[in-house]
């Protein structure tokens, strides 16, 4: 080992230590505790992949440009930008203002500011094949970038792509330094250093994750105070959903995210709202969720009434979604019947189709007297999903239909969905960014998984021509006017059968202020604090 990185090593030694002697001294009062029944695998954000992931990475890291509530675009690292008359050149100003987290690797001032050329360095990084990051499709529609000046950064877009701002606010996106990563390698993953409201403190995988309140951190409050104001946040990995779920009503855990069967009574009344025994104890945050529930087809399957039109019909038509939220979710959540793309985006339909079992009945009835066979399917699901699938077995089966349930693990579900091995599978389609190409890109041909979102493989000519008319075309009114066309023609050839439309559910402690819900479910802590 070379002398250098001896002494290097020394030094991250000492920093840690003496970093380790402040945190004795946090109040209690002050530390935001959570559980991650699902684990961090990474804290790189060139791995920001999964909610568990970006999370604790929206902690650390920025990018150019971030979100609100409402996802309207608002600046983060870049102050202002512009954007040309032909929609294909991005100029972002920078901020001077914005500092790294310390490390002896900057060597002895411990820190320096952001300048344009971290985010070439990190873009770069993220088409990087040797860095193998799930998130280079961000950049697909980018024919180049560059740095005009420190603090200048220049984007051209290959074709015009009016939702490549939302892109940007992925955490994908955030900015890295280049003397952290080039040291570190894919180490980096557990040795982040960005700019966040928050630095990285210590990791024990699979026990706890700690990050300590960022005071150099660059943004500030309606009122002028300085973000976060938390002193540190504290996340656990308790795999037991029913262990989290006691850990909070014990006071231990500040807030739990989602609504899981196994204690949604014990919180909810049947129509939804907080129990009287907790009221004036937590508090119940609820809104739109950018979150599609569906059951896809795949196309290419040889069961023979997969490629009825009328038999995916017949499905569609034959379930009460508004009874399956009521009995299933506590009325958490909307019934998806007015097609693929949920409430709250642009482009969403506004035609409701019903439901309507006589007519699904003779649908299927029709099918067996032409086919002479009663039909019959297979649907792949995991477990967290059976009770839902349990009920569309017991409602198709009287119309006519049989259908089969496979549990899976969540691993092999995606895998075998990804490969064409599944003739019926549960699935859900979260945005990765506010708009609605997000969700029709899953019936674009050119998109045909493995390698694309279309897992169904369904194509339609007049579709992919409106799709790829829709990605250039910048007048927003005409846009929402082609996504509504391209929606609607898929659902009326039924490639897929919304079931409902997510809501963002949190419960939180009565003393914890300032957190906010947003329709992609993105936790911001930098506004939050604790009475």
């Amino acid at each position: 080992m070379q002398k250098k990185e001896v002494v290097l090593k020394l030094i991250c030694l000492i920093v840690l230590f003496l970093s380790c002697k402040q945190s004795e001294k946090i109040n209690d009062d002050f530390i935001f505790r959570y559980n991650e029944y699902r684990n961090v695998t990474s804290l790189d954000p060139a791995f920001a992949r999964n909610p568990q992931n970006i999370w604790p990475i929206n902690q650390l890291f920025n990018g150019l440009v971030q979100l609100d509530k409402n996802l309207s675009i608002q600046p983060e690292i870049a102050s202002s930008w512009t954007i040309s008359q032909d929609g294909l050149t991005y100029v972002f100003s920078l901020r001077k203002d914005v500092f790294f987290h310390s490390s002896p690797l900057f060597g002895q001032k411990s820190t320096r500011s952001v300048v344009a050329a971290d985010f070439v360095y990190s873009f770069d990084r993220l088409k990087d094949p040797s860095v193998a990051s799930p998130g280079g499709w961000v950049l697909q529609q980018v024919e180049s970038y560059k740095a005009i000046d420190e603090h200048t950064f220049l984007i051209q877009l290959k074709k015009p792509f009016p939702a490549f701002l939302g892109l940007l606010s992925m955490r994908y996106c955030a900015v890295v330094p280049h003397e952290v990563v080039s040291h570190f390698g894919s180490s980096f993953r557990s040795n982040p250093i960005g700019t966040g409201p928050f630095y990285f403190k210590r990791w024990d995988e699979n026990v706890k994750l700690v990050l300590r309140k960022n005071i150099h951190y660059f943004e500030l409050d309606k009122q002028g105070q300085k973000l976060p104001y938390l002193e540190a946040i504290a996340i656990q990995f308790i795999p037991d959903i029913q262990s989290e779920f006691m850990l909070f009503l014990q006071g231990k855990l500040d807030f739990i995210n989602s609504l899981d069967a196994s204690y949604k009574d014990e919180l909810l009344t049947p129509k939804g709202a907080l129990q009287p025994k907790y009221k004036g104890r937590l508090n119940m945050l609820k809104g739109p969720y950018l979150n599609t529930e569906y059951i896809g087809f795949y196309l290419n399957a040889k069961n023979p009434a997969i490629q009825s039109k009328a038999i995916r019909e017949a499905i569609n038509l034959g379930f009460d979604r508004k009874l399956m939220i009521s009995y299933l979710r506590n009325n958490i959540g909307y019934p998806a019947n007015q097609g693929f793309i949920p409430k709250g985006l642009k482009g969403s339909s506004t035609t409701p189709y019903p439901y309507d079992v006589e007519k699904a009945r003779a649908l299927v009835t029709n099918y067996i007297e032409k086919s002479g066979e009663k039909p019959s399917f297979t649907i792949a699901t995991d477990a967290n999903y059976l009770d839902l699938c349990e009920y569309l077995q017991r409602e198709l089966q009287k119309i006519g239909i049989d259908l089969k349930i496979e549990v899976m693990p969540t691993a092999s579900l995606r895998q075998a969905k990804s490969s064409g091995k599944l003739e019926l599978f549960r699935a859900s389609w979260i945005a990765d960014y506010p708009d609605a190409e997000n969700y029709l890109s899953l019936f674009y041909s050119n998109n045909f998984s493995p390698n694309g979102p279309n897992y169904t493989h369904y194509e339609n000519p007049k579709f992919d021509a409106l799709y790829r008319e829709a990605l250039s075309t910048l007048s927003e009114p005409l846009r929402i006017k082609r996504y509504r066309q391209m929606d609607s023609i898929a659902n009326t050839e039924h490639p897929i059968i919304p079931l409902y439309y997510d809501q963002v559910i949190r419960f939180v402690q009565n003393n914890i202020e300032g957190m906010e819900i947003n329709p992609i479910n993105l936790l911001v802590l930098k506004t939050v604090s604790k009475k």
